[in-house]
């Protein structure tokens, strides 16, 4: 059994005694530098600090936990997307036991006085301050749990960049250590940098200019950058309709143009996931930057052409294809699609609804061709500007 000790900003003289006795008694001790400090000496036992790639070098460094005890340092809960979830996804739950310390976002929340549901939780790992996007909404509590001393700083720009610099951002560094600090200000006044273990706290407050986007589907079309390439308003909330988003799930976005499919059934939930799979690099890099502004930086872009760029990649749960699909496209994701999963096809070409049509009495489903048409002005007057038909063949393998 691995233990996973959560400690404090109040170090050692806060851990119970049992928890104490778990360390001191270990042949080895795993944790980061900050943890290792706070320990007493302890003749003979071995303290090992965490690599930059702490993944990665799990395996190796719990090898052979069978035959010594092995305890493992965290900050507060080891669960709260700490290590100690890491080593049950690497384990099991039956090697790991945890010992959680109270949480930084349990104090957090303490001393903002905010109720347990009423605010969203951001982690920040890396270059991925953009994630704090998704949860901007007037009035909209968010904790980010920062990577840095300059999280204050990133955070502060990013509202401001999104019309949100009246927020209220609270800054609360080393929580539960008796020098623990708090900064109120308003976002945009921020300046310079903040403690290195911190809680950036911020009470959503938007400018008339602030961007408020819908996690439904169905963005509007001027949310994305593009190059006319991208799966219009109306057929793209239709598309993730037939796709039902659903927590954890992975998506394959083939064909992704400005990638809107995929970041939007990214944003319906955290933990949703995407590929967009773009043959044209300048497009894919549009789909980052879409991703990015629309805070679900983390989508995946694979640069090549369907189906050779689908090969090794994760199983999806759910496929879209866009309007240039062909046989050997749409065999290899049907062929790839997890038992249960969603394949959604929008055929615009004469030829790619031939397939469509013949891929729906082979494998069942629905076809249904959508036309939309827009009011815009004709002269003084108004009528009615129909965009060209789309065949949408949705289909549950």
């Amino acid at each position: 059994m691995i233990e996973v000790v959560g400690i404090g900003a109040a170090g050692w003289d806060a851990l119970g005694a049992a928890e104490r006795a778990l360390v001191l008694g270990a042949d080895r001790v795993l944790g980061g530098p900050r943890h290792l400090d706070l320990l007493p000496d302890v003749a003979g036992q071995q303290r090992t600090a965490w690599p930059r790639d702490l993944r990665g070098a799990l395996p190796g460094l719990v090898a052979g936990h069978e035959e010594r005890s092995v305890v493992v340092l965290a900050s507060g809960d080891p669960l709260l997307a700490g290590v100690g979830s890491t080593l049950v996804d690497l384990l099991g739950a039956d090697a790991v036991r945890v010992h959680p310390a109270v949480s930084s976002v349990a104090l957090a929340a303490a001393r903002l006085g905010w109720a347990a549901g009423s605010y969203a939780v951001v982690r920040l790992r890396g270059d991925d301050v953009d994630l704090v996007r998704r949860e901007l909404y007037p009035g909209r509590r968010v904790l980010v749990l920062a990577r840095d001393a300059g999280t204050p700083a990133e955070v502060s720009a990013l509202l401001v960049e999104d019309g949100y610099g009246d927020s209220t951002l609270t800054v609360l560094g080393d929580l539960g250590a008796p020098e623990e600090t708090r900064a109120d200000v308003v976002a945009a006044a921020w300046s310079g940098s903040g403690p290195a273990l911190a809680v950036v706290a911020v009470q959503c407050a938007a400018g008339s200019a602030a961007m408020t986007a819908s996690l439904a589907p169905g963005l509007p079309d001027t949310a994305y950058e593009h190059d006319g390439q991208l799966t219009k308003r109306d057929l793209r909330a239709s598309a993730l309709a037939h796709l039902q988003p659903r927590p954890g799930a992975l998506l394959w976005d083939v064909g992704a143009g400005a990638g809107s499919v995929g970041v939007e059934w990214m944003r319906s939930h955290p933990t949703c996931r995407a590929v967009a799979v773009e043959q044209h690099e300048e497009r894919a890099a549009r789909v980052r930057r879409n991703a990015a502004r629309l805070g679900v930086p983390g989508l995946t872009t694979v640069v090549g052409s369907a189906p050779d760029a689908l090969v090794g990649l994760p199983a999806p749960d759910a496929v879209f294809v866009g309007g240039g699909g062909s046989a050997a496209v749409l065999d290899a994701v049907w062929a790839a699609l997890r038992p249960g999963g969603r394949l959604v096809v929008h055929a615009v070409t004469q030829e790619t609804e031939m397939l469509v049509a013949a891929r729906w009495r082979e494998h069942g489903g629905s076809l249904t061709r959508i036309a939309v048409e827009h009011l815009e002005a004709i002269g003084g007057f108004h009528g009615w500007k129909p965009a060209r038909a789309v065949v949408q063949w949705g289909v549950v393998r």
